[in-house]
């Protein structure tokens, strides 16, 4: 069976993946088989978010109608009601629905009938609270199709450490990339020396490292020092794998949808105020503003160094009329020509100008 779990958190506190963790260990205790536990990331342009739109699904093997009530009774337990964003959705279901759904919620937008309609298709059990949103990502995640994967393995806090500062040590997390980088990613930004893995929010994760095996994530992690945990989990992961991106047309783009965009550098980059830089990105037809915002760091030089007639693929989330970018890759390089004097034969320096008669 699959489990699905979505919309629990809320900007001041908690995180679904956080009672995946515990759900994970009360099925064990229960005498139901974990087989597997998904993150799974959706559109992450979609308003209603709470902060990085990731839902829970976790493949098991057991008594369902005992699984439905435990999940159920964490989400009750757990998930932030009173916030108002908050709209939790439990899902259990005796097969997996077909993926199309789940590509439905990751690249464009589903309503909360549309989830229903496929949880009656497939016979499975739900509950939706408050406005039933959370049936969305629920859904999603059970019917999730990895046909690329990456890993990440979430720490969680002990409850009365929760809303106190992180207590991660610093070296040790440097220390971690250096052993297991390319392996694993997103643990520090050593240009910018900054830690990347230790959040800033409200909520009982302590610290997560991403990579591209359970291995290489539980060895980087091995090299960490920090409080106490209370748990640790090992999730399969859509994260990194540009799942959310499609092939898209200048002029034909839709608000909230991520694209891979081919087209050539219509004029010079520009920084504007804050530091983010844009330009334009044309493909003969249409043109597209396309936007390095400055918490991308040293992107932004690279978006700066490229100049009219590059022709490049660009990444992002289409909003505002702008192409927000994620990554960029340059398909062709334009001549960039520039005349300087001619060097003198006698001393080896370039020449000047003697003026004019």
């Amino acid at each position: 069976m699959w489990i699905g779990i979505d919309d629990t958190d809320s900007p001041s506190g908690m995180c679904t993946t956080y009672i995946g963790a515990i759900l994970v260990r009360r099925l064990a205790r229960a005498g139901i088989r974990v087989v597997d536990a998904r993150l799974v990331r959706l559109n992450p342009n979609v308003i209603h978010k709470t902060r990085g739109n990731a839902a829970v699904c976790i493949e098991a093997e057991g008594d369902a109608d005992a699984a439905f009530a435990l999940t159920c009774a964490c989400v009750e337990e757990l998930a932030e009601f009173d916030a108002a964003e908050t709209n939790p959705g439990v899902v259990v279901s005796p097969i997996r629905p077909p993926p199309d759904f789940y590509y439905a919620a990751l690249r464009d937008f589903c309503n909360v009938g549309e989830a229903c309609a496929v949880l009656e298709s497939v016979g499975a059990r739900y509950q939706g609270y408050k406005n039933r949103r959370g049936l969305i990502g629920a859904t999603a995640a059970v019917a999730s199709d990895f046909p690329d994967r990456t890993y990440e393995v979430l720490a969680y806090r002990k409850r009365e450490m929760w809303g106190t500062p992180r207590k991660v040590d610093r070296e040790s997390l440097f220390r971690a990339e250096e052993m297991t980088y390319p392996h694993t990613w997103d643990t520090v930004d050593r240009e910018n020396d900054l830690v990347v893995c230790v959040p800033h929010t409200p909520d009982p994760v302590l610290f997560g490292i991403r990579g591209e095996s359970p291995a290489w994530v539980r060895e980087a992690r091995s090299y960490l020092r920090s409080e106490e945990p209370a748990c640790e989990q090992v999730y399969t992961t859509n994260q990194g794998t540009d799942a959310h991106l499609v092939p898209g047309k200048i002029g034909e783009l839709r608000e909230g949808r991520s694209y891979l965009v081919r087209g050539t550098i219509a004029g010079a980059p520009v920084t504007g105020p804050g530091g983010h830089v844009s330009l334009l990105l044309t493909d003969g037809d249409d043109e597209v503003r396309c936007m390095a915002y400055e918490p991308t760091k040293g992107f932004r030089d690279i978006v700066r160094a490229l100049i009219p007639g590059d022709v490049v693929v660009a990444a992002g989330s289409y909003k505002g009329e702008s192409l927000n970018l994620e990554k960029i890759g340059v398909s062709r390089l334009a001549d960039a020509i520039r005349i300087r004097p001619p060097i003198c034969p006698a001393c080896a320096k370039r020449m000047t100008s003697a003026g004019t008669a």
